[in-house]
Parts: C-alpha cells; structure tokens; sequence
C-alpha cells in the first residue's frame, strides 16, 4: 500500500467512526485562512503555503460547499471548489473535517503536479470556541489522479482559522 493509498484508507476509517457523530447544521458560513508547508514529505519543492477559502451553509448532513484558492512563496496557484463534511466529534466544540476539491494549477517556479487539472483531498480537525470561531490542523494531498502521464502530487500540512461571517453582519 503506497502513502496516498494509506491516507485516503486513514480518511475512509475516520469517516466510518464519525458516522453516528454528524455534526448538527448550524446554518453558518466560515471564512477560513490557512498557512502551512507545502510539499512536506517529499521536500522536492517545499515552500510555505497561504490560502484563503469560502465555506458555504451546511447544504444536507453537515456537507459544506467550499471555494478557495491557495498561492505559495515560489509563486504556484491553486484554485478550486469542493465539499466539507463537518464531522462533530464533541458538541459544538471539535470538529473532524474530510475534504475534498477539484480545480486548476499554475505553477510558477513550485513544482510540476503532471498538469492543470489537480484534485485535492484533505482532514482537518478543528477546535470550535464559543463564539464558533475555530482553530485547526489539516493535511491535503493534490494530485492529477492519473489523468496526466506524470502525477508526482504533494502533501501540506497546515494551521488554519475559520471565522464565522455572521461576525461580519
């Protein structure tokens, strides 16, 4: 079993724990900033990521709509949309939160992913305080799953802080 193997069999067994915990929908939507290390297991082109991401109201079973975008220091771009599942593991307090997204790659001088078409999946798991704001860690994987010849994908690790926008209203 190669890593991306193991990680997608991590995220598969944490969801089936998570199951009978979904996380109530609370109607909130999340703007969340993150900043992390990009290409973190290989090391072939790490480089510090930034990112920026909407997380739409929960839609059915706690499951987000989500659009963000993501540049790092050696100046890749990464924009795309996908689904959050915000998995409750303790009430309204910490949050298991599978991701997944589709969307396109530039570059730059960061490392070649194979083409511009890139799938990410992730987990983050997400501390909620009081006032809903939450303070998380995630790990993502983004490759081409096989669509192009050369599929080298990368791993991030990465803080992140999501602010609910009702804050905002």
């Amino acid at each position: 079993m190669n890593f991306t193997q193991k990680i997608k069999y991590s995220v598969i067994s944490l969801l089936a724990l998570s199951v009978s915990s979904v996380a109530h929908a609370d109607g909130t939507d999340y703007i969340t900033g993150y900043v992390g290390y990009f290409d973190v297991i290989r090391n072939d082109y790490e480089s510090a990521q930034f990112g920026i991401e909407y997380r739409a109201r929960p839609l059915q079973y706690s499951i987000r709509p989500m659009i963000g975008l993501n540049v790092t220091n050696d100046e890749s771009i990464y924009g795309y949309v996908g689904l959050n599942w915000d998995a409750e593991l303790i009430t309204d307090q910490l949050y298991l939160i599978p991701n997944f997204a589709a969307g396109l790659y530039k570059r730059g001088d960061g490392k070649e992913l194979g083409g511009v078409i890139e799938f990410r999946s992730g987990i983050e798991l997400a501390y909620q305080f009081p006032n809903s704001h939450r303070l998380g860690i995630a790990f993502n994987h983004i490759s081409n799953a096989s669509i192009y010849r050369h599929n080298p994908g990368s791993e991030t690790a990465l803080v992140t802080y999501s602010i609910p926008l009702g804050n905002f209203r």
